[in-house]
């Protein structure tokens, strides 16, 4: 046994130093380890471009080109050729100052004329020709060639920004297609010097946080031949879902009043010369006409900007990363990508964690994902558990590994409305008839924090589980059916998953107060396309699900489920005194538990 391992350790080491005499990639237990002839920076080889794409969006009658940096080793100059590893953004030339007044006020009645916006300017930032470091000094020593590009009309890139239009697609494909000799590549933005891609593989892999996550999926969903696999972290999979909720006008968490039009200027770094056109066609009307911000419908432009209706095409190999604390870019949009991908037959994997917007996989996992795809090593990286989870007490380096996300021991179970007391009551699984209605009072002045942690209030009702005395693990959808009536045409819905008692210390967990929260708009109780002012006083039906989870409630907590109107971090906040009246006897909440309803009443009943 000690002659083998010696033997081992002897051909581990045999085969790094040839790989290292020979400047070429190699690896140990299915990740490409450093070769330090690639690790010198000042033999990189750095240079710039710009790249033909297939549309023209800032009215210039020629296509529009984007601009491309490539960093690779001096070995890639003798012949050597490697796999790449790409990142597009749209801020790598940096973004619009603050500005008061860029952000929509959000202090109105529903469905009231906003008015307008101001737009700031973005001055550019860089020098050619280096566009970004980021990816350089983890991939390029690892034998990869790393890529950036400014997506089109920011930076040195031109056309226009449209936040999710077709043409956000179409760039990176482009790129892709030019390092598989599919497209043209020029040394400058204007002229006729071509550039090739002779030091590459063609097989490529795309990452990148938020902004720069959501660009892997885009050139995904395209088909692209060539991106081999994507490791997109916390993206924004559809512009609906991150500025609308359920039919309701919702804000990403931290950016009161931001829409697509606000993102837009925030982004808008390209040429300045291109501003005007593409302010007028792009921001102050397609979009402009498109977010309608009166009623929150989903209508063709969210269609269009919405990437679960375009993965058909979709090959690359898919590992998805998000937090189930980030409520900028919440996880629902990992999750709706990673199921459709996985009813695909796709490759997929998918990372979460606890903790809030951000947060790859751990390094290793990456470094296997582009391995096996990108340079073909067999390391099984595709097999085994398709879900790892970060614990609440745990590193995000040390997830938890799952068959499958949501975790396939989880069933629904079903909690009905019981009242005890005005505003407040139990959450049971038996039903119990005649329990009546409860009315609350809109009012934003109570935040959903202040909310949770009254002792009674007449702005929320709070319904709660009895003290568990076993630990709960949710994980999957929550969804709540809930029949209610309004005082005025138009209301919000916020409903808000909380473990109670209220942990109030400065330093309680990011896991130990708020399980899940959703919003949803009543008028929309048909469907989210299609809005209808409420007749006062007439009960409506609704179901809609609230955002994606896994966590262990632990024993000593109370589940508890506050319905409450205006939400003074997300929702227009109109004037206090919307009163909204919930039928309790047709009212539940669905939740998901692992070991199901048997589960649950042991933890309730022990």
């Amino acid at each position: 046994m000690k002659k083998y391992i010696l033997l081992s350790f002897i051909l581990v080491f045999t085969f790094q130093l040839i790989a290292q005499e020979k400047a070429e990639p190699w690896f140990k237990d299915g990740e490409a380890q450093i070769v330090p002839a690639f690790e010198n920076q000042q033999d990189w080889i750095r240079t710039d471009l710009w790249v033909e794409t297939t549309f023209d969006t800032d009215g210039d009658g020629k296509p529009d080109r984007m601009h491309v940096d490539v960093t690779r080793p001096k070995q890639t100059e003798d012949g050597l050729k490697l796999p790449v590893v790409y990142e597009s953004s749209p801020y790598f030339a940096g973004v619009a100052p603050e500005v008061e007044g860029a952000f929509h006020d959000v202090h109105h009645e529903l469905g009231a004329e906003e008015k307008e916006i101001v737009h700031p300017s973005v001055k550019r930032l860089g020098e050619r020709p280096i566009i970004s470091n980021s990816q350089i000094k983890t991939w390029v020593p690892r034998g990869y060639i790393v890529v950036h590009s400014s997506s089109p009309g920011t930076g040195l890139s031109q056309g226009s920004p449209t936040v999710g239009g077709d043409n956000e697609s179409l760039a990176p494909k482009a790129v892709i297609d030019w390092l598989n000799g599919r497209a043209k590549g020029y040394t400058t933005p204007d002229g006729n010097e071509e550039v090739k891609a002779y030091w590459t593989t063609g097989k490529v892999g795309m990452t990148g946080t938020s902004y720069n996550g959501t660009i892997p999926l885009a050139a995904a969903t395209t088909g692209v031949e060539g991106l081999e696999a994507i490791i997109p972290i916390a993206p924004n999979t559809s512009y609906y879902h991150y500025y609308r909720s359920n039919g309701l006008v919702r804000s990403p968490g931290g950016y009161l009043g931001e829409d697509v039009d606000v993102l837009y200027d925030f982004i808008n770094s390209g040429d300045e010369s291109k501003r005007e056109h593409n302010n007028a066609t792009y921001r102050d009307d397609e979009i402009k006409n498109g977010i309608d911000r009166k009623t929150g419908d989903y209508n063709e432009f969210w269609a269009g900007r919405d990437y679960l209706n375009d993965m058909k095409p979709m090959k690359a190999a898919l590992f998805m990363s998000h937090g189930f604390n980030d409520w900028n870019v919440m996880p629902e949009h990992s999750y709706r990508i990673y199921k459709a991908a996985e009813e695909m037959g796709l490759p997929v994997k998918i990372y979460y964690h606890q903790y809030g917007h951000g947060g790859p996989p751990p390094f290793s996992m990456m470094n296997k994902w582009f391995t096996k795809y990108l340079f073909g090593i067999d390391n099984e990286i595709e097999k085994g558990p398709k879900a790892w989870i970060v614990r609440e007490n745990d590193k995000n380096d040390n997830p938890t590994p799952y068959a499958d996300y949501p975790n396939p021991d989880a069933e629904k179970v079903t909690l009905h409305f019981k009242a005890t007391t005005k505003n407040e009551g139990m959450l049971t699984v038996e039903k119990t008839k005649k329990q009546g209605t409860q009315t609350l009072i809109d009012d934003y002045n109570f935040s959903a924090e202040n909310l949770a942690q009254l002792p009674t209030s007449k702005n929320r009702l709070l319904f709660v589980t009895p003290i568990l005395k076993e630990d709960v693990h949710l994980s999957g959808l929550s969804k709540l059916n809930i029949k209610l009536a309004s005082s005025k045409p138009a209301a919000n819905l916020s409903v808000y998953m909380v473990s109670l008692p209220w942990n109030t210390e400065k330093n309680a967990k990011i896991t130990d107060n708020i399980i899940t929260r959703g919003w949803a708009d009543p008028q929309n109780y048909k469907s989210i396309s299609e809005s209808e002012p409420l007749i006062p006083g007439k009960f409506y039906e609704l179901s809609f699900n609230l955002i994606p989870d896994d966590q262990v409630i632990p024993a000593g907590q109370q589940i508890g489920l506050m319905i409450f109107s205006s939400d003074s971090e997300f929702t227009l906040l109109p004037e206090p005194g919307t009163e909204l009246t919930v039928d309790l006897d047709a009212t539940t909440i669905e939740i998901p538990v692992v070991g199901g309803k048997e589960k649950f009443e042991k933890a309730i009943n022990k």
